[in-house]
């Protein structure tokens, strides 16, 4: 019984570090992707066939759509896509783990800007120390290292994507969760779509790249969604924010593993600060602001 009992409590945990170490996986075998399809070619890949899968999955024309859902889903899907686009653009020159980082500051300043509470200045702070040593204030980054500014810039713009992806998340409450997460990615599709055509053209439909982004997908968007939608419905949200917040840790061993992304001493410094606040506003979060729509990894 006992047995039985830690069981019931870990696996949902178990569930959440699954899905984040699976995005991290998938997520860095995509990257391998980028010398023959760009980066726009492997985002349109990987959310086109994420979409295809989740569609088959969940079926979402089995629920009707009033004009107001499908303007709300559209709006929700545009966000998707753009932030994966940017996402994956940012990898072109940034370090993995670094790009989740900053990319987690969106998520996170939602979170402290509907809070607004005192502690939350504390979180603010370590998400700001963080990303100071991130970026290279005054032309120099952390270890003196210089990031490219376009990757920079890509990479807060994914940021603010997310945060829109979250605060429209929160508007579509009244549409079964599947059906809302793989129309979505239909709409994210027909965002990303255009721009990996243009960039990779033909090279898309060979059927060596079509086997890999197929399972770039699988791993990188339906298994990661699939394991959280388990975790959801049994873990307190805290508990899930907390173990969420370790995605920027995972990304960054992920692409040392994988992508020989060898990062200094004080980015691991800046990616503990981030995580910090991260879970620092998880743990302080009033019960009633937590919104399960808002906390689900997207697919980028």
């Amino acid at each position: 019984m006992t047995t039985n009992t830690t069981w019931n409590r870990a696996w949902p945990l178990l569930a959440v570090l699954g899905s984040v170490t699976a995005l991290g996986v998938g997520t860095s075998l995509a990257k391998q992707l980028f010398p023959v399809l760009g980066a726009q070619g492997t985002s349109a890949l990987r959310v086109g066939f994420a979409a295809l899968i989740l569609v088959a999955i969940w079926r979402p024309w089995r629920w009707t759509l009033a004009r107001p859902q499908a303007w709300a889903l559209l709006r929700f899907g545009v966000a998707l896509g753009a932030m994966n686009l940017l996402f994956y653009m940012a990898l072109r020159t940034i370090p993995f783990g670094l790009a989740v980082a900053i990319e987690f500051s969106g998520p996170l300043a939602v979170a402290i800007y509907h809070s607004r509470r005192p502690v939350d200045f504390v979180w603010l702070a370590l998400a700001v120390a963080g990303l100071a040593l991130i970026l290279p204030i005054g032309g120099v980054g952390a270890g003196g290292l210089v990031l490219e500014p376009v990757g920079i810039a890509c990479a807060v713009g994914a940021a603010i994507c997310w945060a829109l992806y979250i605060l429209l998340g929160q508007r579509l409450g009244s549409i079964p969760g599947g059906q809302a997460v793989s129309l979505g990615l239909v709409f994210a599709a027909m965002v990303v779509v255009p721009f990996g055509v243009a960039e990779a053209g033909a090279k898309l439909l060979q059927p060596s790249i079509l086997a890999f982004g197929l399972v770039v997908a699988a791993i990188s968007s339906a298994l990661p969604y699939t394991l959280e939608m388990m975790a959801l419905r049994r873990l307190p949200p805290a508990t899930f924010g907390i173990a969420l917040a370790t995605e920027p840790a995972i990304a960054a061993l992920m692409g040392m593993l994988l992508l020989h992304e060898h990062l200094v001493g004080t980015q691991w410094l800046a990616i503990a600060c981030i995580m910090g606040a991260a879970m620092g506003s998880a743990i302080t979060r009033p019960a009633a602001a937590a919104k399960a729509p808002a906390e689900v990894t997207p697919a980028g």
